[in-house]
């Protein structure tokens, strides 16, 4: 990351005039240096496809006990699941749910308890184990029902004992506490046309299905489900799978409710069980005899906001079964936009949960990245349907089977619904780089043992970047030295093995070593369980030092120099796929299966024209650390020819040589030598990158009064100018030329944001016009791609009518909920101490 044009190097040896000043912008970028290093561990994410938040659910507070395995006496089979929240609209509550859940076992070893998951839970009515089944009418009396809320769970103490082999039905009454919150059974309220709602929607991964019934709750004791759900007659019940039957019943005073029934489900984990209890409108279409609803707020759907989520559900779907030639087993599927949900999305089978603002589009606004993010969420939790639901993971440790493919697939089916979107650049700048700045600072592997994951805290912080999205690049990685004919070839087959099962990495690289197997083209250094476990059970990943001098690459375990303790060990070694180019031209895929390996080809000449590029297009996990000869030529090479380096490399090697400066491998000149080409540059995801770097979020306002900042105004504005007029031309005029550039939309704000904060006339000025222009007539739109900037600066270069103006449209009755956000900000942005403290 690093600005460009004819950029600042400072060499050891420089004695030229004007040494005076380059010495100074050096020291002050070294302070920078320094300060950025401190901050690096708050520095907030580049934005994500995902949005709002992450497609899986953020960490909730962790259970005060450990997570507890159950005794394997007991397979669960079936459960005939009947739930009652006693929920009627316009009710204040408190709220309670009840229910009664019989449940169909196998016994496998003799026992005298029947031991299941439950949390939060009180019985209701006398519990009842009704078997062996082969014998009518016997029963198992229950001497005790005790409840270990510690351990989250019940047991049945038994007066006899359930026999191996034989099949008994465990009967359990239950109720529990309904209220508001974003797991297990939960109340959500919202508004709907001007009138106050509520809905019950359910969230139960990982554990929270024990907290809304008696459970087997853990992954691999997958049963089928007969649901029955008792609900306000003004409402419509959803479940897994589709309703069968609508009828009624009266409660004790009298009352009626309607019961909806809802067919057997395919035999799945209880953290996919799924409920909601509403007052919705849908949309629908269905797609190879796959019926789809999305269900939101009848504004919502009156107004067409899920129409785009509709269109290209369908077409996902159909893409993800031809690419896995496995077909989706439901005949039915409902998305269902909940306000106030938790996560960006949960994939419960047949009924996907998702956050209203991730599924929802104006049907005005073509911006393309507003549609990336529904596609991309939409797209995970459709990968999930595959990856998690049809194919779970035995244990939680291998959670990145669930998240790591379903991330992978998450772009590929973007991409999809949206050809335009530039795949390799999204991924590389949302995905890799991030997560390569945070796994060096991790200590956890990919996949961790099983006995390690113990806990409920444990268990809740595999929900992290390293099981999304280091899965998500071991997997990208993985497809690319198999090829991704031989990928999807061996996914298929692992898929149609473990489907309704469970599986675990070795079960996946199992079937991948089987397709490698019967083909002769992709010859691979080793077996590829020992090539994966070499990046899924190590801690972090490696830098690759490269000698051109001998030819030489070594590795090692990326880790910071300047932290290190002398108790420290750091001897990890990885299996590496090196893609590489020499002058331009692809060189065949080659591997470094040792600490340090001589490369002959990798050897170079005395020519400045001769040099070499390893993990072109960050095609494998990991970082490279060239020698000065190569940085030199690299260096020479983007200032004359930029574009002879792929985008995606050029961001890679700006990338690291900051990360090796911050880590100490590297001193901060090598770092500016590569930022000198940058009036050149002219892709917008590697300038963020670059912003990122040099002016951290959370260190502008330090910045702004640090005798850094002259000089790094002078150091960058310089550099920006080309890349700045070229968007700024479009602003006034011709905005919606952008609405397809992808990379403008994500990142022009933070653009024009810091050519402002730096000074830039041209910035300020077009901020005052636009600003002004809004003034003489309020019906004006700002483009949305700027508004935060120009309301921001429009005040700060503003007097008090500025600011006044902006306190007015505040109040308006007609500004929505972003506008009112970026309007306060603007306000704060006054520079008169007088204003902000009106």
């Amino acid at each position: 990351m690093g600005p460009r044009g004819r950029g600042l190097y400072v060499g050891r040896r420089a004695a030229a005039a004007g040494a005076a000043l380059l010495l100074a912008l050096l020291l002050a970028l070294l302070v920078l240096a320094a300060l950025y290093g401190r901050c690096r561990r708050e520095e907030a994410p580049p934005p994500s496809l995902r949005a709002p938040g992450p497609a899986a659910p953020p960490p909730p507070a962790a259970a005060a006990g450990s997570v507890r395995r159950l005794p394997r006496h007991l397979l669960p089979l079936h459960y005939d699941l009947e739930l009652w929240p006693r929920v009627r609209p316009g009710q204040a509550g408190p709220f309670a749910f009840s229910g009664q859940v019989n449940i169909t076992v196998r016994c496998l070893r003799d026992t005298g308890a029947a031991v299941l998951h439950s949390s939060g839970l009180r019985s209701h009515g006398a519990a009842a184990v009704r078997g062996p089944l082969s014998e009518p009418g016997a029963a198992v009396e229950v001497a005790e029902l005790r409840h270990d809320q510690e351990g989250e769970v019940a047991v049945l103490e038994l007066r006899g004992r359930l026999r191996a082999g034989h099949l008994y039905v465990l009967q359990l009454g239950f109720q529990g506490r309904l209220e508001e919150g974003l797991d297990g059974l939960f109340l959500s309220r919202y508004t709907d046309q001007g009138q106050s709602s509520m809905l019950i929607a359910s969230q139960m991964e990982p554990t929270y299905a024990r907290r809304v019934y008696p459970c087997f709750d853990e992954p691999a004791m997958k049963a089928t489900f007969n649901i029955r759900i008792i609900h306000n007659p003004s409402y419509v019940a959803l479940s897994n799978m589709p309703a069968i039957d609508v009828s009624e019943v009266k409660d004790e005073n009298g009352s009626l409710w309607t019961v909806t029934t809802f067919n057997t489900s395919l035999k799945m984990s209880t953290y996919l069980t799924a409920f909601v209890i509403c007052d919705f409108n849908y949309v629908t279409r269905t797609e190879r005899g796959n019926e789809i609803r999305i269900w939101a707020r009848k504004e919502a759907i009156k107004n067409g906001y899920v129409d785009y989520a509709l269109n290209i559900t369908g077409s996902i779907f159909a893409f993800l079964e031809d690419i896995l030639n496995v077909s989706y087993p439901l005949p039915k599927t409902d998305l269902v936009a909940v306000p106030g949900f938790g996560a960006g999305g949960m994939e419960n089978w047949g009924l996907i949960i998702f956050q209203e603002a991730a599924l929802m589009n104006l049907p005005s606004e073509e911006f393309t990245i507003r549609k990336a993010m529904i596609a991309s969420v939409v797209s995970h939790e459709l990968g999930h349907q595959w990856f998690g639901n049809l194919v779970t993971m035995n244990w939680w440790n291998d959670l990145w089977l669930n998240e790591g493919l379903a991330s992978y697939f998450e772009y590929l089916g973007a991409t999809f619904v949206e050809p335009k979107l530039p795949l390799d650049k999204i991924f590389y700048a949302h995905i890799v780089q991030p997560v390569l700045r945070e796994d060096s600072e991790i200590a956890r592997s990919l996949s961790e043992s099983e006995d390690k994951i113990n806990g409920s805290f444990s268990l809740m912080s595999l929900f992290d970047n390293i099981t999304y999205s280091k899965g998500a690049s071991i997997t990208w990685m993985l497809s690319g030295f198999l090829t991704e004919k031989l990928f999807l070839k061996a996914l298929t087959s692992y898929l149609k093995e473990f489907s309704f099962s469970n599986a675990n990495q070795d079960d996946l690289w199992t079937h991948i070593q089987m397709v490698v197997d019967a083909q002769d083209e992709v010859q691979l250094p080793a077996p590829i369980k020992q090539i994966m476990d070499s990046w899924t059970c190590q801690n972090g990943f490696p830098v690759l030092t490269l000698n051109l001098t001998t030819g030489t690459v070594r590795q090692e375990q990326f880790f910071n120099k300047n932290n290190r303790k002398s108790t420290d060990s750091y001897n990890n070694t990885w299996i590496i796929p090196i893609s590489w180019m020499r002058n331009g031209s692809s060189q065949p895929l080659t591997w470094l299966d040792k600490s340090s390996k001589m490369f002959p080809e990798m050897q170079v000449s005395e020519s400045e024209y001769d040099w070499i590029l390893l993990n072109v297009n960050l095609s494998g996990y990991y970082r490279v650390n060239y020698d000065q000869i190569n940085l030199k030529r690299l260096a020479r090479l983007l200032e004359n020819d930029p574009k002879a380096i792929p985008a995606v490399s050029r961001f890679q090697l700006i990338d690291d040589v900051f990360a090796l400066t911050d880590f100490g491998y590297v001193p901060i000149e090598t770092a500016l030598e590569l930022t000198k080409y940058l009036a050149r540059e002219d892709e917008l995801f590697i300038w963020n990158m670059v912003l990122l770097n040099l002016i951290p979020d959370n260190l502008e306002s330090t910045l702004k009064n640090h005798e850094v900042y002259p000089l790094l105004k002078k150091y960058l504005l310089k550099r920006m100018l080309p890349i700045y007029h070229y968007y700024a031309g479009f602003i006034p005029q011709n905005v919606d030329a952008l609405e397809d550039d992808y990379f403008a939309q994500a990142y022009l704000e933070k653009f024009m944001a810091t050519a402002c904060w730096l000074g830039l006339q041209d910035c300020l000025d077009l901020s005052s016009e636009l600003f002004a222009k809004w003034r003489e007539n309020p019906e004006y739109k700002i483009p949305l791609l700027i508004r935060r900037t120009v309301y921001c600066y429009g005040v700060a270069v503003g007097s008090d009518k500025e600011w006044n103006f902006a306190w007015e449209m505040y109040n308006h009755t007609d500004s929505d909920e972003e506008d009112e956000d970026i309007l306060l900000y603007a306000m704060s942005c006054a520079k008169e101490s007088w204003l902000l403290h009106r």
